[in-house]
């Protein structure tokens, strides 16, 4: 028991960032498959280019203060700018994943479902090490 809460704690950053992330991956699919099936055409760019943006819109508000709070447990009184670079990096991987979308639905023709799916993956790893590396960077 000892050794499982010893593996807990050493690793609580990730497993706390993998559980955060599911659910926001779960919040980000969710509106997507909310808007894709009620108010836009996926088959349509621009209407899949808002929804990707809306999504990542409803997205980024509960992913900064669950990382904040649950996850890299920051200390940094300029909130501002902690959500500034918290911003900058998710706007980063926004591109990354309208680009996935873009050519993987609109060019090649594939399922934008499982496609967003796939992209996720991609956007998750990416904004995990943005977050470590760039914006709740602990001070040494």
């Amino acid at each position: 028991m000892n050794k499982i809460k010893e593996l807990l704690k050493k690793y609580k950053e990730v497993i706390m960032y993998l559980i955060f992330g599911v659910l926001s991956t779960i919040v980000n699919i969710g509106c997507h498959f909310i808007f894709t099936n009620t108010i836009f055409n996926p088959d349509n760019p621009i209407e899949l280019t808002i929804t990707i943006i809306l999504s990542w819109i409803i997205t980024i508000i509960f992913v900064y203060f669950t990382n904040r709070k649950y996850v890299f447990e920051s200390s940094e009184t300029n909130k501002i700018k902690e959500f500034t670079k918290f911003t900058t990096a998710r706007i980063t991987t926004l591109v990354m994943e309208l680009l996935i979308m873009y050519i993987s639905v609109t060019l090649l023709h594939f399922n934008d479902k499982i496609m967003k799916i796939v992209s996720q993956f991609v956007v998750i790893v990416s904004n995990y090490i943005f977050s470590k590396l760039f914006v709740f960077k602990k001070e040494k």
